[in-house]
This record gives structure tokens, C-alpha cells and sequence, in this order.
């Protein structure tokens, strides 16, 4: 697999006209998924929540039928598809997007198209998060919020 991450920034008029936009530059065996940023821990949140995707798949234990489904469920740490769409999903307006394309040709060019890139949109904020997550001070003692939500997503499998 072949994984890259891009920050990004910009304003969604329509989501659906977004998703159509994105689903036009790939071809079909590639996938390219759009979270929000802002309830992004890092990139190493975003590389264990695919690779665990990937996994589920493998195992038959995939709790979506779509693998980018799939991906936006383990990266929130959620079992309910509506709740990792309230959390990562896309929402009209002004929005820190975390671009995730896997097995995919170069994008970047058709990306920046669309949107401004931006890495910077990839630093947590630990406050948001923590309020995003309901992460509790006791918690952020221990670890922080990039280990909390990824032993979080390791949980998902120990809850199957």
C-alpha cells in the first residue's frame, strides 16, 4: 500500500459536489478520502487508523462494506458510522481538511486545485481534540492525545 497524507485548506460549498470533484480525479482502484483535519491527531493517528482498516478487511471483521468508510470509522475510533462522520466528515464552509490517498498517482497538483495545502492543518491541538473526543486531564496525564486516540482505534479491535 502506498499511503500518502496532505493538509489542506479551503471552503466546501456543496459536499457532494466536493466528494464528486475528488471522485472524479481518481480512477477506480485508487482512493483518496477527505477528513476534517481539526479532529485529526497526526499522521501517525491517521497511518495505524488505515492500517487497521486495511486489517479489518483482511480479518473479515470490517464493520463498513466500503473500505474509505472503513478508514474514517477506525481513524475516529467509532463503531457507529454516523458518529465518524459527525466527527471526521466533511460540512459546508471554511475548513482544515486531512487528505488521505492511498495506491494513488500524484494528486498534489489536482489537490492544490481545489484546495490551498497546508501541513500545518496536521499539528493537533490538544484542547480541540480533547473536546472532540471527550478526552479526559487524567487521560492526557498518561499519554498524549496522538497515543490516546491510537489506543483507542487498537481498542476497536479488542471490542470486536
Amino acid at each position: 500500500m502506498n499511503l500518502r497524507i496532505l493538509g489542506l485548506k479551503g471552503k466546501i460549498d456543496s459536499v457532494s459536489d466536493t466528494l464528486n470533484q475528488i471522485n472524479s480525479i481518481k480512477k477506480d482502484s485508487e482512493i483518496i478520502q477527505l477528513l476534517n483535519a481539526d479532529a485529526v491527531a497526526g499522521r501517525r493517528h491517521i497511518e495505524h487508523g488505515v492500517n487497521q482498516a486495511f486489517l479489518a478487511f483482511e480479518r473479515g471483521e470490517n464493520l463498513a462494506n466500503d473500505l474509505s468508510v472503513e478508514i474514517c470509522l477506525r481513524c475516529s475510533a467509532q463503531r457507529q458510522i454516523s458518529k465518524a462522520f459527525d466527527l471526521l466528515g466533511l460540512k459546508e464552509g471554511p475548513m482544515n481538511l486531512c487528505a488521505i490517498l492511498i495506491d494513488c498517482e500524484d494528486y498534489t497538483s489536482q489537490m492544490s486545485s481545489l484546495f490551498d495545502l497546508d501541513e500545518s492543518v496536521l499539528t493537533p491541538d490538544a484542547d480541540i481534540l480533547k473536546e472532540i473526543y471527550g478526552i479526559s486531564d487524567d487521560e492526557l496525564e498518561i499519554m498524549d492525545v496522538e497515543d490516546i486516540l491510537i489506543d483507542r482505534i487498537s481498542k476497536l479491535i479488542v471490542d470486536y
